[in-house]
C-alpha cells in the first residue's frame, strides 16, 4: 500500500512539473516570442495599403478587389479572377464574398459556372474562348487571391492600351513591373498583382481627399 502511494505521488508530482512547464513554454514563452516578433516594424501593419498618387488608399495588395467599370464608362482597369458562385459566376472580387463554393471537378454547377465565365472574358477582351486562361475562370479557395496569372493579364493588355489610349508597350512593361516572382522562388507560379498595376495604370480611392 505504502508503495502504491509513493508511486502515485511521484507520478503527481511529475505531472505537476510537466504541467508546468508546458504552462511556461506555450502559455507564456510562446505568446511573448510571437508579441516579440509583431513588434519589429510594428508600422507595417499596415504595409500592404496601396495609395493612389495624391496619397489616398486605394487598396490592399494582399486582397484582390475586382474593378467593374461602370455602366456606360470605358474598362481599363486590370481584372482579378471573378469571386461569384452559382448565382452570379462572374461576380466583381469583394472581401466580403470570401469563401469558397465546395463544388468538385465533376460537378455539373461547376462546370456551367466556369463555362459562363469563359464566354465572359472571352467576349470582353475579344478572343476566343479557348485563349482565355484557367485562372480567369477559377476561384481561389478564398476568392481573396490579389494576383493573376501574367497569361491573363497579358489576355486583358490590348483592352486596356485601347481604352487608356496608352501604348501597349507600356502597359505590358507597367503589368512586369507589378510582377512577383514565384514563392520562396521555387513554389506557385509568377503572379501580377491586379490592385499595383490598376494604380500604375490610374486607379484612385473613391471620395478622398
Amino acid at each position: 500500500m505504502k508503495n502504491l502511494l509513493t508511486g502515485l505521488a511521484r507520478q503527481f508530482v511529475v505531472g505537476l512539473i510537466v504541467l508546468g512547464g508546458l504552462t511556461l513554454v506555450v502559455g507564456v514563452a510562446y505568446p511573448a516570442a510571437v508579441w516579440a516578433v509583431s513588434r519589429i516594424n510594428s508600422d507595417g501593419a499596415e504595409g500592404s495599403q496601396i495609395k493612389d498618387a495624391t496619397g489616398c488608399v486605394v487598396g490592399s495588395e494582399l486582397l484582390g478587389v475586382d474593378q467593374h467599370a461602370a455602366p456606360g464608362q470605358p474598362d481599363k482597369y486590370l481584372h482579378a479572377r471573378f469571386a461569384g458562385g452559382i448565382d452570379d459566376p462572374t461576380a466583381a472580387g469583394d472581401p466580403a464574398s470570401s469563401g469558397a463554393s465546395n463544388l468538385g471537378p465533376n460537378n455539373t454547377d461547376l462546370v456551367a459556372i466556369i463555362d459562363k465565365r469563359r464566354a465572359a472574358v472571352a467576349e470582353r477582351e475579344g478572343v476566343r474562348p479557348d485563349q482565355v486562361p484557367a485562372d480567369a475562370v477559377t476561384r481561389s479557395g478564398s476568392s481573396l487571391d490579389p494576383g493573376i496569372s501574367p497569361a491573363y493579364a497579358d489576355l486583358q493588355a490590348p483592352r486596356i492600351a485601347r481604352t487608356t489610349g496608352l501604348p501597349i508597350e507600356r502597359v505590358r512593361q507597367i503589368i512586369s513591373d507589378n510582377t512577383d516572382d514565384r514563392q520562396l522562388g521555387f513554389l506557385g507560379g509568377p503572379t501580377v498583382n491586379v490592385a499595383r498595376v490598376n494604380v500604375a495604370l490610374g486607379l484612385t480611392g473613391p471620395g478622398c481627399r
